[in-house]
């Protein structure tokens, strides 16, 4: 069983930078991909970014294109956003998911970190 645990989250001024982090607990297989959601309030959760564990592909929402990076390291079973030119509608819980190893939907959920971004 994976578990996942983000953090990092917090409050920033628009045009100012955050990094979250998620640890992944029980992740014995090399394969899989993790991947960071939102959701802000009365909106339904939307992807933002993904890395698969082997190779370390990456894929953005077009929201973030340009302004987030994901990034892994395998030794610490970590997965990372840089989050830079925040903007107001950034705000949203973020969550960390990750696939388990066979690619498909995702499976395990963390509990999720609150950002939010004023103007």
């Amino acid at each position: 069983q994976v578990q996942l645990v983000e953090s990092g989250g917090g409050l920033v001024q628009a045009g100012g930078s955050l990094r979250l982090s998620c640890a992944a607990s029980g992740r014995t297989f090399s394969s899989g991909t993790m991947g960071w959601f939102r959701q802000a309030p009365g909106k339904e959760r939307e992807f933002v970014a993904s890395i698969t564990w082997t190779g370390g592909s990456t894929y953005y929402a077009d929201s973030v294109k340009g302004r987030f990076t994901i990034s892994r390291d395998t030794a610490k079973s970590t997965v990372y956003l840089q989050m830079n030119s925040l903007k107001p509608e950034d705000t949203a819980v973020y969550y960390c998911a990750d696939t388990g190893p066979l690619l498909q939907s995702y499976i395990y959920w963390g509990q999720g970190t609150q950002v939010t971004v004023s103007s």
